[in-house]
């Protein structure tokens, strides 16, 4: 058995004593596969899972609210939970158990991006009700090192530790990463020569590859995580291009959200994740976040050796000829071609098929045939899907309030 196939066979065998212990302990989980007509047996591996509807957040609120605080969803009694946090919807979430597999990913994720035992790391992510700080805290100190419980503000304390307790390691956002050097630059201080940090782990908001090239400047290593407050830390990057490497688990599809079923090689949809925990079993649980599926060996790869690409949230994508295609897609496709400095897609229905406009604002001097045919190229390559018309428009008629992408097709 090869190492791919061994992989494999592991997770499924993981995924089907999981399954079934949710069905046995977690109300909620047997009632949803009951209803969706579905049993444990029915799951025999990852490749199974499409067979069970997605669950999406709006879904937990609903289930939540009916039988509060948890809805059935919890497979152990709030006696045993540790930590509750409160997420918007509102949502309920119990802390990961201290044997679940999430540490030793989060610890993964952090060894990659340079922590080791003996760093003093400043976590500035929040400890106030969501589950970002603690989650992080665990992790690091799991991991040796000693932590600064920074949470979030008080910028001016927070770089006074790092000055005093000669912090070598930052967890938090990398806007306020960014805002606290130039705090210290403001005092006069040469952060990279004063101050003892090296490297940084950030999350919870865009890092664009512009930021990243500034705080990388000074000197640091950096690590972009991705995760959610249900299921922690999910995929890292660490400064190659824009994709996301896939962490060994939690299990994590990319598929379409109106079928659920898995998208291919290069094309976009919902991140969907599913669990092993023995607390608060989450199966096939929709992010809402929209993806790229990066898959070098479709059918073969491991997941560690898979990736995404993210590009917003679901509400916003629209599909055009089958293909979800997300406003910051487009709008990554048009900054490829010199010259466009606003697009917005349209999709309208003629004779009953999709006609897929890209409405772009372009600067006066460019060629406008030859950039239409490099739009065109350019989101064919990127989103997979083919442009019928580009279409030239004034500067400034796009506002930021605008959608980015526009469903006006009139279905008869």
């Amino acid at each position: 058995m090869g190492r791919e196939e061994k992989t494999m066979t592991d997770l499924d065998a993981k995924l089907r004593e999981s399954v079934r212990y949710a069905y046995e302990h977690a109300p909620a989980v047997k009632a949803r596969f009951d209803q969706a007509g579905v049993t444990p047996d029915d799951i025999q591996g990852v490749a199974d899972l499409p067979k069970l509807p997605i669950l999406q957040k709006d879904e937990v609120v609903r289930i939540q609210q009916a039988n509060p605080p948890f809805g059935g969803m919890l497979a152990r009694p709030v006696s045993e939970v540790s930590h509750i946090f409160f997420s918007p919807g509102p949502i309920y979430e119990p802390a990961p158990e201290e044997n679940e597999s999430a540490w030793d990913v989060a610890m993964a994720c952090l060894r990659r991006s340079g922590f080791e035992a003996g760093d003093v790391v400043l976590n500035s992510f929040s400890y106030h009700l969501v589950p970002a700080g603690f989650l992080f805290d665990r992790a690091l100190t799991r991991l040796g090192c000693t932590v600064v419980p920074g949470g979030v503000g008080n910028s001016d304390l927070q770089l006074k530790m790092m000055l005093d307790l000669q912090v070598t390691g930052y967890a938090g956002t990398p806007s306020f990463l960014m805002s606290l050097i130039r705090k210290a630059e403001e005092q006069g201080l040469d952060f990279r020569k004063t101050f003892k940090l090296r490297k940084a782990i950030v999350s919870a908001e865009p890092f664009p590859p512009s930021l990243r090239q500034q705080l990388e400047s000074y000197g640091l290593t950096i690590g972009n995580a991705y995760g959610t407050a249900e299921f922690g830390l999910l995929a890292i990057n660490l400064g190659d291009g824009m994709a996301m490497q896939l962490l060994p688990e939690p299990i994590v599809e990319v598929v379409d959200p109106e079928t659920g079923q898995p998208v291919g090689a290069g094309e976009t949809g919902e991140v969907v994740v599913t669990n092993f925990s023995r607390v608060y079993p989450l199966i096939r649980l929709g992010t809402g976040d929209m993806a790229v599926n990066v898959d070098p060996k479709p059918g073969e790869s491991r997941q560690e050796e898979r990736a995404i690409i993210l590009v917003g949230r679901s509400g916003d994508a629209v599909k055009v000829r089958g293909m979800f295609v997300h406003p910051n897609q487009l709008r990554f496709a048009a900054r490829q071609v010199a010259g466009v400095t606003a697009v917005q897609g349209v999709v309208t229905r003629p004779d009953l098929k999709d006609f897929f406009t890209v409405r772009a604002e372009v600067e006066a001097t460019v060629d406008e045939t030859a950039v239409a045919e490099q739009l065109k190229q350019t989101i064919r390559n990127l989103c997979r899907v083919r442009v019928d018309k580009v279409e030239f428009i004034p500067a400034g008629t796009l506002t930021p309030d605008d959608p980015g992408m526009v469903d006006a097709r009139e279905w008869k």
